[in-house]
């Protein structure tokens, strides 16, 4: 494999793994941060956007595995995928800490 097999590797995994977080809460109805909310990346977006925003992290998620050329026999394009998602993982995992949370109500205000 090329140089860039295992650069398409690491964004692979970097991106199907950004997809997670998103289309769980689309699915799921919860608002979540996404690159379109005001601010970007800190507010909520609608669950729709982040439907529609897993799909595409999806897709380029898949065309970068394709182009990576990722195979079972090949263990390193693997690994790179893999780190890939890790790294990935870890920085969606250390940004949302402080995401905002969905305001609810007490049965006080009622």
């Amino acid at each position: 494999m090329k140089w860039y097999h295992y650069i398409a590797c690491l964004f692979a995994g970097a991106f199907l793994a950004n997809s997670v977080p998103h289309f769980i809460h689309g699915v799921s109805g919860n608002p979540f941060p996404s690159p379109f909310s005001d601010p970007p990346g800190i507010g909520l977006s609608p669950p729709m956007v982040n439907v529609a925003w897993a799909f595409f992290n999806m897709v380029v998620g898949y065309l970068l595995f394709r182009a990576g050329k990722i195979e079972k026999s090949n263990k390193i394009g693997i690994t790179v995928f893999l780190v890939g998602a890790l790294a990935m993982s870890l920085m969606i995992g250390n940004h949302f800490v402080n995401k905002q949370e969905i305001p609810t109500h007490s049965s006080a205000e009622f």
